[in-house]
């Protein structure tokens, strides 16, 4: 609504109050229509693009090649090279092929064979090779199982036939290994079930998707006891990630929509080479409460890496000290770079600076062990999170309170006992982006299939995207893992108290085991 002439104060403070709440509110209006703007129109690469002079485009954790220490997903690279530390080289394909691939060769042999001056019989002297990548698609067969009836000549009793063996869907048309594609088709790669049924339906093998929806449903049936055990293996760590996402789950009474959540556990200790391998499990919820995270933390004491979300404050707060929150700090930097990117404030362009250094110091620990690290920030990265806090705390006071420049400042104040929780512990990480990293597969399915069709759906979701996509973190193949776990808790060869075996990381070393033994 316009304001009348009439409406205007007279007292010059009130004055002087209507026209600071306006101008605060104008910015924060100019903020929103430049993101929109820059989310509407702007180019993809811009959303990288540099910030300020010193600051490298920001790297994704899933492109880097080093397994063994990751890189954090919105960690900056430095900007200068640390003294006496050289680069790594890139690790590119200039055409060595791996060796482990099997060979098939094709010999082209010239039209003639006879010397055209001569006429003489030509011989070899050599030969010239040559190697391209090839593939053969898919291969849908039907596997047979044949199993002879032996009898006695002499008596009547002596018949005897190998038992039938367990099969993962009892009387069903699929093999494990098949069963086994669809789901690493749809929860590592996000390729919804529709998609699959029209690529088989290319192979003359036509299904519903309700058919491939029940073998789905049947691996999570047979592997969530597998799925609790990893969860749970996860949730005793000392330290754990926890973050969040929607999960629509179709509502059929209505006839549209609810959203729910999907609930991300993950635990990771090869930045300081400590025990805890790196794995995620995901818990399907209706809501995203205290309630619903602190059922499912039930009885966990220790550090909790997380955002600054207000349900993570009520559970530690109801755990009497038991939980201890170690804050996101990428969270409280991209708040400054939203500023920065709308407003060109200079002071947002000082704090992201100063993080910067943090994160340069981090990308030069990381690697070493908890005390290595915690001594390092204790002397580098202390004093510089200590100056910064004094220039937060000196600046909020001469901004409008409603200011997106003041909410960002006011968000790292609030949280800054747990954004520094990294000072004095050196198995902290400065963010949660371990986590966030593991729950874009989440995401990216669901931008896929837009939705799951049931609550158990969505628990199966969660069992199967947790055991798929922790394979995927210890660089294994999913479908030979799956493949594989499948068929020993079928076949009863791994009995329930040995599902310990059968998690990522185990099964991992076991062949890894093998392989040398065989080498």
């Amino acid at each position: 609504m316009a304001i009348r002439p009439d409406a205007l104060p007279t007292d010059p403070a009130a004055l002087t109050e209507m026209v600071l709440a306006l101008d605060a509110e104008n910015e924060k209006l100019r903020v929103a229509m430049q993101t929109l703007k820059e989310m509407i129109f702007g180019k993809r690469s811009e959303r990288l693009a540099v910030l300020v002079d010193k600051q490298l485009a920001l790297e994704l954790g899933d492109l880097e090649t080093d397994a063994t220490l990751p890189v954090q997903a919105n960690d900056d690279a430095p900007a200068a090279k640390p003294p006496g530390k050289v680069r790594k080289k890139a690790r590119r394909n200039i055409g060595a092929l791996p060796k482990h691939l099997p060979r098939c060769g094709q010999v082209l042999e010239p039209e003639a064979t006879a010397c055209p001056c001569c006429q003489g019989q030509l011989h070899k002297i050599g030969e010239g090779v040559s190697e391209v990548l090839d593939i053969i698609p898919a291969i849908l067969r039907v596997l047979r199982t044949i199993r002879p009836k032996y009898g006695c000549r002499s008596c009547t009793d002596g018949v005897v036939q190998a038992k039938v063996l367990p099969r993962l869907i009892e009387s069903g048309m699929a093999s494990t290994a098949l069963v086994s594609h669809v789901v690493v088709s749809k929860f590592a790669w996000y390729l919804p079930l529709y998609r699959q049924v029209q690529i088989l339906a290319r192979q003359g093998v036509h299904l519903d998707r309700a058919t491939l929806a029940g073998w789905v449903k049947r691996a999570a049936w047979w592997l969530r006891s597998l799925y609790e055990l990893q969860l749970c293996t996860i949730q005793d760590a000392p330290r754990v990630f926890c973050d969040e996402t929607p999960m629509p789950v179709l509502d059929p009474g209505r006839h549209r929509t609810r959203i729910c959540q999907f609930w991300a556990h993950a635990m990771d200790d090869r930045p300081w080479g400590g025990p805890a391998p790196p794995a995620v499990a995901y818990v399907f919820a209706d809501g995203r409460g205290t309630e619903e995270i602190a059922g499912q933390l039930t009885g966990f004491s220790g550090i909790l890496q997380v955002d600054g979300y207000a349900a993570y404050k009520a559970l530690a707060r109801g755990h009497g000290g038991a939980i201890q929150l170690a804050f996101c700090l990428a969270h409280a930097r991209r708040k400054f770079v939203e500023v920065y990117k709308t407003t060109q404030s200079p002071f947002a362009r000082e704090v992201i600076e100063r993080l910067q250094a943090v994160y340069a110091l981090e990308a030069e620990i990381r690697g070493s062990s908890a005390e290595q690290r915690l001594a390092t920030r204790r002397n580098r990265s202390a004093p510089p999170m200590a100056a910064l806090k004094a220039r937060l705390t000196e600046m909020v006071d001469q901004l409008f309170s409603q200011s997106k420049l003041a909410e960002a400042i006011n968000y790292a104040l609030n949280h800054w006992d747990g954004l520094t929780l990294f000072l004095s512990d050196g198995r902290v990480e400065v963010d949660s982006n371990t986590v966030e990293r593991s729950i874009r597969p989440i995401a990216m399915g669901r931008r896929n299939s837009l939705f799951s069709g049931s609550e158990g759906g969505a628990e199966s979701w969660a069992i199967l995207a947790s055991i798929v996509n922790t394979a995927k973190l210890h660089e294994r193949d999913p479908q030979a893992y799956l493949t594989d776990v499948l068929e020993r808790i079928v076949c009863g060869r791994t009995k329930s108290h040995q599902l310990h075996e059968l998690l990522a990381w185990n099964w991992k070393a076991a062949r890894q085991r093998i392989a040398q033994a065989a080498a």
